[in-house]
């Protein structure tokens, strides 16, 4: 019987690849180290075993843990909140329409003041019902006309006394109607519909760009080379339509409106909370809106400063 060779038993036995191949590594010319990674458990087993090393350990972390807390604090307050952001002297100066020349400084439990007023930006030529200065004074010098007696043409049959009284009555009687105007036109005592439409006449003639074009360095943005820009004609009267103007007025209604919140049983006014909401959110498009126009121009650092409106009341989603 011929002995059995081994031998193979079909092509299925040999692997045939004609794809090309593949091209070795670039060896690395470093030393190969390996490491060897300690649990969280294990490190701590192996420096309790040092105390001097733990102590110290211990001082560094409670030394990171401070640091971390301080600057997480100051960058909560530079975060503001999403209603008021940060309160400056103008904003505050809302509350008044800009007839107190100082603030009024904020009271502990006991009725304390825990803080010193600090002087605010005023404006004491507006007058109630929609008034100025300049109106008040030409209506009482045209009054003084129209009421002063007149002088008789024959100074011959006139009695001099009797005009000499007739004219201390009539400055009696003007002096009392100036006071009178006075107190009807003061503004501190008028309604929060007569303070609403001052701060609005204060927004306009803070950032109407018929003004801040003219005093602010850099008013506009910064030009983009081999862009071509149309030529703006220069405004003309009052501006009421731009975005820091409605963004101004939006925070001065804001604030008067959270404030009446924050009193008594204003947590029941559901009406009013919805109103707020939808006049921080609107503030919100407008603001991301000029952040894309304007940023980097003077309108915009002007804005941002004067009203102290943080990265709160426009960054993210706000919730009250």
């Amino acid at each position: 019987m011929p002995p059995r060779l081994p031998g193979p038993q079909g092509l299925r036995m040999f692997n045939l690849c004609i794809r090309p191949a593949a091209q070795p590594s670039t060896p690395s010319l470093l030393p190969i180290i390996q490491t060897a990674n300690l649990s969280r458990k294990e490190k701590k087993r192996r420096m309790k075993q040092d105390p001097y090393g733990w102590a110290q350990a211990q001082q560094r972390k409670a030394a990171n843990m401070k640091r971390r807390e301080e600057l997480q604090k100051i960058k909560d307050a530079a975060w503001g909140s999403p209603v008021h952001g940060i309160t400056t002297p103008f904003v505050e100066s809302f509350d008044t329409a800009g007839q107190a020349p100082l603030s009024t400084p904020r009271k502990d439990a006991d009725g304390n003041p825990i803080e010193e007023p600090h002087p605010l930006p005023t404006s004491p030529e507006l007058r109630n019902f929609l008034l100025k200065d300049e109106e008040v004074e030409k209506a009482i010098e045209e009054t003084y006309l129209l009421t002063k007696p007149l002088e008789p043409e024959d100074r011959t049959k006139s009695d001099p006394v009797l005009e000499k009284k007739q004219r201390e009555e009539h400055e009696r009687h003007h002096a009392k109607a100036v006071a009178a105007l006075q107190r009807i036109t003061d503004l501190s005592k008028g309604s929060a519909k007569d303070r609403r439409h001052a701060n609005i006449a204060r927004c306009v003639e803070t950032f109407g760009r018929h003004k801040t074009d003219e005093t602010l360095p850099n008013a506009a943005p910064p030009r983009v080379r081999g862009v071509k820009y149309e030529f703006k004609p220069k405004r003309a009267g009052p501006d009421t339509g731009s975005s820091e103007v409605q963004i101004a007025i939006l925070t001065a209604k804001i604030r008067a409106l959270a404030l009446a919140l924050e009193g008594y049983r204003g947590h029941r006014d559901k009406n009013n909370k919805r109103s707020l909401r939808r006049m921080c959110h609107k503030r919100q498009r407008l603001l991301k809106y000029m952040e894309k126009k304007e940023r980097g121009s003077g309108r915009w650092q002007h804005m941002i400063e004067t009203l102290g409106l943080s990265p709160a009341t426009w960054k993210e989603q706000i919730s009250l």
